[in-house]
């Protein structure tokens, strides 16, 4: 079962439930980029607050997720990052450079908006 994406407005909220396996990773890079186009989204949330460790390819899928919805013109917040995952993704060299975080959904949601002056 892929990771629900769900539309409100202009954006797409993802709340990660679990933790992720290569497949379901790649699917849901997949599914988010097909969302976003279809949508026409303008800002994107995604909340990994469940994910307590992120391995490598996870990692990477994770970043090319927030690169590539930038490249189709949504802006990108994630929330909900594990002090073990952002070290991880320092270490990885994934810097999420331009985007912004947040501690929770909701808030993240309030960022969103405000930057996209909704």
């Amino acid at each position: 079962m892929g990771i629900p994406i769900l539309k409100l407005g202009e954006c797409l909220l993802i709340s990660i439930q679990s933790e992720l396996d290569d497949q379901t990773a790649v699917e849901f890079q997949e599914d988010l980029l097909a969302k976003i186009h279809a949508t026409s989204a303008r800002g994107v949330v995604i909340d990994i607050t469940s994910i307590d460790f992120i391995d490598s390819f996870i990692a990477k899928i994770l970043g090319d997720v927030v690169s590539m919805s930038r490249l189709m013109g949504a802006m990108v917040v994630v929330t909900g990052i594990q002090p073990a995952v952002a070290i991880t993704l320092v270490e990885l060299g994934i810097t999420f450079e331009g985007v912004l975080s947040a501690m929770d959904l909701e808030s993240g949601l309030d960022k969103l908006k405000q930057e996209l002056g909704e």
